[in-house]
């Protein structure tokens, strides 16, 4: 029956993102386990259970619908190949021949004997009634579990579904640790913190981050002719989680606990064989799965995107985010909305980045096909509007429509005549808000291998589709003859990055953001970190992961080490902000900056940012400051660093009712500045309950800022470190796993 579950899976082909499964035990007593972001991010229990219902609904409308057009429909009529003579009493002889949709409708006992005579037919419908009532099954329970949850948010955090979409998911989390202090929910510890809850929320999406990670999912294929390719889908990532968290013969022994027999070293290799098993009959039910989850596939994807694309073929040609990128790019311990917030705001700068790429020769041939397509479409249009019996002539709609579609994709590859070619300045601005790149990305932005690696994360809707289509077909083999062989190294991961923390359970422990045993030299932990090669996250994922918790969750005290790493960097800032521009002639240039990298958002945040980026350039080309004297050459962590030394700065200088967001540069910090005076203005005059939510909007779009220029500036000084530090040692996986 898990097994079947796959056709849900497989069917959401919408850009979302679904959570682990419901259902994680309670170690806090009176909080049901589904108190995760979800409800509150999904605006409560009405809009949920609407959900719910209407996925009922929409699967049994497309498998009913399918097969009334299967065997219903008679399509010699509604093509007009057979005569339809109406000669009924009363009838008028102009209207005998004319078709009407009941002539092509069968009556519902010559439909019903169609598809009882098609054995066929009726074993899917079998098939389909079977997964409908297990899923319908699991709807209540689920209903059950979102009235709980509503309870809880009435009754014990206060809050009612009518206000909950105007509090934000700080202020349910205060709530929620509040209320632990007072009542002691959870038995197991006397303070709930931050990381707990997300914790609790993030236990599987951690592991998953963890494992892509260190490249332990083979989701990279090297394929003939095609070369290096990432293919990760929702049925794919699905069974990743139904093997590895919660499926028959998983790791986990429940919801919050890994098997103790996972954690023992002693019989790794007969764990591994076990798992290789349980892998193998996974593949084998997923390829005897195939033909009814394709079919099924064609169908949704056939409903969903058909009047999309007739309506505008060029959202084909739109990028998304795809679902290794959410993975690969996802800091520890972040929460959905904090991600889809973060990349949407990466979204543009992105996409400017990929469509400064052009082929010339593609740009020829787009131009001259466009032309062409156009004239004749031109024609048609000039012909249907002069006399409208001309819709009437066989396939000319189709013509119509089928020039349009090619028109539109066409001029997808003919590039804007004003676009400005600067990849290494979009690829800065990129980097300000996925906080992630390879070391091989600097200085190569103009390089076509740059391009499709970064094509990976960020890839066309038409490829997304592609792939989810072609997910049922390809899955089984990836774990059949992929997966199977990284059972062993599986098996040690899990045993060796797996902590339980009390009134938690078992996490990842790189979810643990520890940089003494996680932390990378390169990424300013050096001398602060015990961690060998194998123990390292990658891509200063530790390090940037600490700090963006840090900035999200100002309140949150960081354990010992933690705060000994943002001590240090915070003094290395301030070196490094000795020899950077000033803060005020970052903030004069703001405008001309924003300009330059066609930043189109106009708030603070956005502009400073842009100044960052944009500083550079300007000294680098001798354009003279507001003194109208030469600038020294500086580079984007010098600039970085002074910036985030001024908020260091004019954070102690606030009042201490103010002090809350510690880690968040607030408006009006520097006096000289007319940047931010318009805003405090309008704060000033609002009542007390709007400037509240202005202020907390200012503070989280600064906080953004603020992490963005971290990203930067550790990014920055990684690299210069990474250049003067030679090559560092490689261990082999297997060997590493067994010595640690």
């Amino acid at each position: 029956m898990a097994n079947l579950e796959t056709y849900q899976e497989y069917q959401r082909i919408e850009d979302f993102e679904e959570d682990s499964p419901h259902g994680e035990e309670d170690l806090l007593v009176h909080v049901p386990e589904g108190l995760r972001g979800t409800f509150h991010q999904k605006n409560g229990f009405a809009c949920m259970m609407l959900s719910e219902f209407f996925e009922l609904f929409q699967f049994l409308f497309v498998v009913t619908f399918t097969t009334f057009l299967f065997n219903c429909v008679e399509y010699d009529i509604l093509f007009a190949n057979r005569a339809v003579n109406h000669t009924g009493p009363g009838q008028n002889p102009l209207d005998r021949n004319k078709v009407t949709l009941p002539d092509a409708i069968l009556p519902s006992q010559q439909c019903t004997e169609r598809i009882q005579e098609n054995s066929w037919i009726i074993f899917l419908l079998i098939m389909a009634a079977i997964f409908w009532v297990y899923r319908m099954i699991k709807v209540f329970c689920n209903v059950l579990h979102y009235w709980e949850i509503r309870q809880f948010y009435i009754k014990a955090l206060k809050i009612r579904m009518g206000e909950l979409c105007n509090f934000t998911w700080q202020e349910v989390q205060d709530r929620l640790i509040s209320l632990q202090r007072e009542q002691q929910m959870c038995i197991h510890k006397k303070e709930l913190t931050e990381l707990d809850i997300y914790h609790r929320i993030l236990r599987f999406k951690n592991y998953m981050v963890a494992m892509v990670n260190k490249s332990l999912l083979p989701v990279q294929l090297q394929l003939p002719l095609l070369g290096n390719l990432v293919f990760l889908t929702q049925g794919l990532k699905y069974n990743f989680e139904l093997i590895l968290f919660w499926g028959p013969g998983s790791l986990f022994q429940n919801k919050w606990n890994l098997h103790p027999k996972y954690k023992r070293a002693g019989n790794r290799l007969e764990l591994a064989q076990q798992l290789s098993r349980v892998i193998l009959l996974m593949g084998v039910a997923n390829l005897l799965l195939c033909p009814f989850i394709l079919v099924w596939q064609v169908l949704y994807a056939f409903f969903s995107y058909t009047e999309v694309i007739r309506r505008e073929p060029g959202s084909l040609g739109a990028r998304r985010w795809s679902l290794y990128g959410r993975l690969y790019l996802r800091h520890f311990n972040e929460l959905d909305h904090e991600l889809h917030g973060r990349l949407g705001r990466g979204y543009k700068p992105t996409s400017k980045y990929m469509n400064s790429f052009t082929s010339p020769l593609l740009t020829v041939l787009a131009k001259n096909v466009a032309f062409f397509s156009g004239s004749v479409l031109a024609v048609l249009i000039a012909l249907t509007v002069y006399d409208e019996d001309v819709l009437t002539v066989q396939h000319i709609l189709t013509a119509i429509t089928v020039l349009g579609v090619v028109i539109t994709i066409t001029r997808s590859f003919i590039p804007d005549e004003h676009m400005v070619w600067c990849p290494e300045q979009l690829l800065q601005c990129v980097l300000a808000h996925i906080h992630y790149m390879p070391d091989h990305w600097r200085d190569n932005a103009n390089k076509s291998e740059t391009r499709d690696e970064v094509a990976q994360l960020f890839q066309y809707k038409a490829v997304f589709i592609l792939e989810e289509l072609l997910s049922p077909i390809v899955t089984p083999f990836i774990l059949i003859f992929l997966l199977r062989n990284k059972s062993l190294e599986i098996i040690d991961f899990f045993r060796n990055f797996t902590v339980e923390v009390v009134g938690v359970g078992d996490i990842c422990s790189f979810a643990q953001m520890d940089i003494r045993r996680h932390g990378n030299p390169l990424w300013m932990s050096e001398g602060q970190t015990e961690a060998s090669v194998y123990q390292q996250a990658e891509n200063g994922k530790t390090e940037l992961s600490l700090m963006h918790f840090t900035i999200k969750n100002p309140h949150w005290q960081p354990p010992q080490e933690s705060s000994v790493f943002i001590s240090h960097l915070k003094e290395k800032v301030h070196q490094d902000a000795q020899g950077g521009p000033p803060t005020q002639l970052l903030l004069s240039e703001a405008p001309l900056c924003s300009s330059l990298l066609s930043n189109e958002s106009g708030n603070a945040p956005d502009n400073l940012l842009a100044s960052v980026l944009a500083h550079p350039i300007l000294t680098a080309s001798g354009l003279p400051g507001r003194d109208r004297r030469f600038v020294p050459p500086s580079t984007a962590a010098s600039a970085a660093a002074s910036v985030l030394a001024s908020l260091s700065i004019s954070h102690s200088q606030l009042p201490h009712a103010s002090r809350s967001h510690s880690h968040v540069l607030l408006p009006s910090t520097h006096p000289d500045s007319t940047m931010y005076c318009s805003d405090r203005t309008v704060i000033d005059s609002m009542s007390a309950s709007d400037s509240r939510i202005r202020s907390t909007t200012m503070l989280s779009e600064f906080a953004l800022a603020e992490m963005s220029l971290h990203a930067i500036y550790m990014h920055e000084v990684g690299n210069l470190k990474g250049m003067t530090s030679g090559s560092l040692c490689l261990f082999n996986w297997d060997t590493r796993a067994v010595l640690y």
